[in-house]
């Protein structure tokens, strides 16, 4: 299944962050899929202070994963973009996916073929400088949990 919203403000953002907070639990994985200033980063610093996190959200593009743990649940926040030549190997991606945090996936397109079959999955694209369009789509029987969470609370 296919649901798709708009974020028109980064107050939009926020707001289904917060929902998609308070239905995540241990091992979860949320998949981000979009261009270069998408919001993917905007996203992700959102829903992790819905969690309860209180550091600095920052992109991993270069340490490639970030690990926030000051709070109930872990965040596990990675960026795949550098693993579409080496793989997921090289970071023990399963480790996290395995573990007892919510993983947040930015680029999941490259590590798609490593991840569990169980993941909810948010392409977002840049309709102007504020607004977003974001297509939902899940894998799985917690992906479709997370999703049916969500877009109940959408319609």
């Amino acid at each position: 299944m296919t649901y798709r919203i708009e974020w028109a403000s980064e107050a939009d953002t926020d707001a289904f962050a917060q929902k998609l907070a308070t239905q995540v639990q241990a091992g979860d994985i949320i998949c981000l899929e979009g261009n270069l200033g998408a919001g993917k980063t905007t996203f992700t610093k959102y829903f992790a202070k819905a969690l309860g996190i209180d550091q600095a959200i920052k992109s991993p593009t270069y340490t490639i994963i970030r690990e926030y743990e000051d709070n109930d649940i872990p965040l596990y926040h990675m960026d795949a973009y550098r693993l579409e030549e080496t793989g997921s190997d090289s970071v023990g991606l399963e480790d996290y996916l395995n573990g007892d945090g919510v993983t947040i996936i930015e680029w999941p397109q490259f590590v798609v073929q490593d991840l569990p079959k169980d993941y909810l999955w948010l392409s977002l694209t840049a309709s102007s400088e504020t607004s977003r369009e974001v297509t939902l789509t899940y894998e799985g029987p917690r992906g479709q949990a997370l999703y049916d969470g969500v877009v109940a609370d959408l319609t």
